[in-house]
């Protein structure tokens, strides 16, 4: 009895574990939700607000603005190895909702032309040497909305970036030697429906009652991030549980030294796996804010009557609903092991998916229609989690991400414009890009993030992922920005358009030709399709253990537990 005792500690109970796990990935949910809150309304920013596509561009990219170049991301790893997860759980939670507020208040018709609109029209239009080097989250004539907007992004970034390495910290406390890359998996396949559900209720909320006002949206994400916050002061008292049941003091027993960033720094296999990071997000997440409108785009849309059932709010609740059957059915198929059931809830997961793009299509939206990305990606996360784990080929996975992720890419710059005079056929090839684009995406949480513990020392992975992010983060700054600009100056005849008259604001938001933002996205898909086959030759040569699987034999999970138990 005691023996049992010793090793049923909360970590070691399924549903205890899972429960942590559910926690910190709804937490992430929302997080995702605010994170893309404005992509799938860019166009009634500019008709409304007059944002261009580099003032979009310019304010999506502030996110990381602050954890590249003043390295507080660095900081939040220090933090996050001296302070424990649940205090920077905590800590990220609130500085979310503090920048998500900000957000919210820079929309606002309250801001329209206060003294605080007249300050940010008036100042901030030069930083010294910020300018000098390109770098500066604000320009000469970026309209005063985006400006506080970008601040209010930089602190939300500065939380949610925290969050996630957090998170990822967390998932490996509890989850070490077990199942570990079916719960980050799992954790980013939920945090992904966010992406769904923002571009589900976004446009919804911003064009409620027939009047547009796109401050309601980001409203509806500061109310999901208070109830982030919820979620991980639960999580807190869970996760003190479990260390005063294994003696595991919170904060570190060693003081953190800045040469710990030497030994990460210094392993060839975490610089790989970290550039491979920042140039896939890089080519994902940045897409994430113009997928919607390179859809409206590269589609032809027609007007659905207003007082259509197609047009109406309950049509928006009941496709969420479908959707949610979707994802359900198509995860929990993996773990049914009788074959009736498994195979009734794959049927249920298809039929439903067939009936969400179904009326995605009705409803003429580009935002529902991209809502789809998510979905393939969550019916196959356990599948590639439970592979990882129990066979390993984690760096191969990475290079079959890539190979997926320039296809995309290349089938949305090149393919799908030859069919905008063919609505059906667009769409068509719109919804298998977006989910197959979404099952590449669900590649690298169940591959690269568990590969990390593999290359650096327990006591410092807070560290090893705050560099990792802080490594993507550039891309994220970057990237936003980039596309924005190159948007801009691919498409002179828009802004001369809108300055002879020969097109209206919205006219000139749905008119973009994409082909050039994203071949440069498709180039870095190539660039770490090569990355992802030297660090397979690496692996070879130095032994990583990358292609290792997660669980280790039950002699040695036995073995470790029991040293676990004695500490």
């Amino acid at each position: 009895m005691q023996t049992t005792a010793v090793h049923q500690n909360l970590n070691d109970k399924a549903w205890a574990r899972w429960t942590a796990l559910g926690l910190l990935a709804f937490a992430m949910f929302c997080s995702y939700i605010f994170m893309d809150i404005l992509s799938p309304i860019k166009d009634l920013l500019q008709s409304t607000r007059g944002w261009d596509s580099t003032a979009f561009g310019t304010m999506q990219g502030a996110e990381t603005f602050l954890n590249v170049f003043i390295f507080f991301l660095i900081f939040a790893g220090i933090i996050l190895d001296k302070m424990g997860v649940r205090f920077t759980a905590l800590l990220s939670g609130a500085v979310m909702l503090i920048g998500a507020t900000i957000n919210w208040y820079a929309l606002t018709d309250m801001f329209q032309d206060s003294s605080l609109d007249v300050w940010f029209t008036n100042h901030l239009n030069y930083i010294p040497g910020f300018q000098e080097l390109g770098i500066a989250p604000f320009y000469e004539g970026m309209p005063a909305s985006a400006k506080f907007s970008a601040v209010g992004f930089m602190i939300f970034g500065c939380g949610v970036e925290m969050a996630g390495i957090t998170v990822s910290r967390g998932i490996v406390k509890w989850f070490q030697g077990r199942e570990m890359a079916l719960a980050m998996g799992s954790e980013m396949a939920l945090a992904r429906l966010g992406v769904a559900t923002c571009m589900i209720f976004s446009p919804m909320f911003a064009e409620l009652g027939g009047v547009i006002s796109v401050s309601r949206s980001v409203a509806f994400g500061v109310i999901l991030l208070m109830i982030a916050l919820m979620m991980f002061i639960v999580y807190f008292f869970m996760d003190r549980k479990l260390d005063r049941q294994t003696n595991i003091k919170e904060e570190g027993d060693e003081p953190f030294r800045l040469s710990d960033l030497g030994k990460i720094l210094s392993s060839s296999g975490f610089w790989l796996v970290a550039l491979l990071c920042v140039l896939y997000y890089s080519a994902i997440f940045p897409f994430q804010k113009y997928a919607v409108n390179m859809l409206q785009c590269n589609l032809s849309f027609t007007d659905v009557a207003p007082d259509s059932f197609w047009a109406s709010d309950t049509v928006t609740i009941i496709q969420y609903i479908i959707m949610i059957v979707v994802a359900a059915a198509s995860f929990a198929s993996n773990f049914s092991k009788n074959k009736v059931i498994k195979y009734s809830m794959l049927a249920l997961a298809i039929v439903s998916l067939i009936a969400f793009c179904y009326m995605g299509y009705m409803r003429q939206s580009a935002s529902t229609i991209f809502a789809v990305f998510p979905l393939l990606a969550v019916g196959i996360t356990p599948i590639l989690g439970n592979y990882v784990d129990n066979k390993g080929k984690a760096a191969s996975m990475l290079v079959l991400g890539s190979l997926l992720l320039i296809a995309c890419h290349l089938t949305f710059a090149f393919i799908l414009p030859q069919f905008k005079d063919s609505p059906i056929a667009g769409v068509t090839v719109a919804y298998l890009t977006i989910l197959v684009l979404g099952a590449s995406f669900s590649l690298v949480p169940a591959s690269l993030w568990p590969s990390v513990p593999k290359l650096v020392d327990e006591k410092i992975i807070g560290s090893a992922y705050a560099l990792i992010f802080w490594i993507q983060n550039i891309g994220l700054w970057l990237f936003p920005l980039l596309i924005g600009k190159v948007l801009d100056n691919t498409n002179p005849q828009i802004t001369e358009g809108l300055a002879n008259g020969t097109l209206t604001p919205e006219e000139a938001a749905v008119s973009y030709n994409y082909t050039a933002p994203l071949v440069m996205l498709a180039a870095l898909g190539a660039a770490a399709l090569v990355l992802g086959l030297i660090l397979l030759r690496i692996n070879k040569t130095k032994h990583l253990g990358l292609e290792d699987p997660n669980i280790k034999p039950s002699a040695e999970t036995f073995e470790a537990e029991t040293e676990s138990a004695e500490m």
